[in-house]
């Protein structure tokens, strides 16, 4: 090639790439505006700041929860956020519940938010059971007037608490919200694939998308925040709820995310079920792509005493981002039931 000719490829292969560059940028832009004018931003602004309360697991793991509304409230409602999340999660129902008066105390999984990865890298899902319950003792909660709500691992963690603790003892009501307690990549949850495929869906579900180590974008772009969007919200979610979410998975480390998530893979705790012998709201979104409404039908029969099943139309995963009025309002009525217990009771 005569050095003319090279000069001229050249030349147009740095327009070329100059061209795609300022293509991605305006995406990158208009993304960006996006997220910046959802009227649903404002609320997603500065979560907020509770009373630290200090917690230590079973196996030295020191885990970080918060405390909001009034110290002296009568009710408690405790918050466990779910995979990949933090306590900022919460923030439109840790805002309502305690400006209702209610005392509400949000915690950071182990290996998430500001709490501390696990000890000897321990995330099976027994040890979110034994954190759950190093919570409500260093809360000092009324068993009779406590509401223990969890999302996704959040819940999980409830039931693998329930299953070696004496529920009634620590608390009155439960909330299972957007979760499964088996068979979670049994189902095709992410990709619609043939019954002759469901050992390849299996691997590229545990190793590609549960297991995975990969690093994540260090902030949103259109691409992430385009498969966030098809594999964890439902078709009316805002750019603002999805960036939120977003910003708190890119936070996640990501070994304590791909340890959790093999513990995931291997999940079965159907049989602790029976165990959660207080009265339990159960919901599901129905466009959850992670744990269908199937799982929540299947945990509602099997639970003592079902309070509630609530599939929300048209809802992802992430039912108390997308539909924040609905979840405040199961969990608020769940409190109001446990408070009215208590007063019975106490008269």
């Amino acid at each position: 090639m005569r050095a003319h000719d090279s000069h001229r490829a050249l030349s147009r292969a740095a327009v070329a790439g100059g061209g795609l560059l300022a293509l991605g940028a305006a995406l990158q832009l208009r993304h960006a505006r996006r997220i910046a004018t959802d009227p649903a931003r404002a609320a997603l602004a500065e979560p907020p700041v509770g009373r630290a309360v200090p917690v230590r697991a079973p196996d030295g793991t020191r885990l970080h929860a918060e405390a909001f509304g009034p110290e002296d409230a009568a009710t408690t409602v405790v918050l466990a956020h779910g995979w990949t999340e933090s306590r900022a999660y919460w923030i439109h129902q840790i805002r309502a519940l305690s400006a209702d008066g209610l005392r509400v105390v949000a915690y950071d999984l182990r290996g998430h938010g500001d709490s501390d990865p696990a000890a000897a890298g321990d995330y099976s899902i027994e040890r979110f059971g034994e954190d759950l319950e190093a919570v409500l003792a260093s809360c000092t909660v009324a068993a009779d007037r406590t509401v223990v709500a969890g999302h996704s691992l959040g819940a999980m963690a409830i039931a693998a608490w329930a299953e070696h603790h004496d529920v009634r003892a620590r608390v009155a009501a439960a909330a299972l919200l957007n979760t499964g307690v088996g068979d979670l990549i049994a189902e095709q949850l992410l990709l619609p694939v043939p019954s002759v495929a469901q050992a390849l869906h299996r691997t590229i579900a545990v190793r590609g998308f549960l297991g995975s180590r990969a690093p994540l974008p260090r902030f949103s772009n259109p691409l992430s925040y385009a498969m966030i969007r098809y594999i964890a919200f439902g078709p009316t979610a805002s750019p603002a709820q999805i960036a939120f979410y977003e910003w708190m998975l890119i936070a996640s480390p990501p070994d304590a995310r791909a340890s959790i998530g093999i513990a995931l893979s291997e999940l079965e705790l159907y049989h602790a079920l029976p165990r959660l012998t207080v009265p339990t709201v159960v919901l599901a979104g129905e466009s959850d792509r992670l744990t269908p409404p199937s799982h929540a039908r299947r945990i509602a029969q099997m639970l003592p005493q079902l309070e509630e099943l609530i599939v929300l139309p048209r809802t992802g995963h992430m039912a108390p981002l997308e539909r924040p009025e609905e979840v405040t309002a199961a969990l608020s009525s769940l409190a109001s039931q446990v408070g009215a217990a208590g007063v019975a009771v106490a008269s």
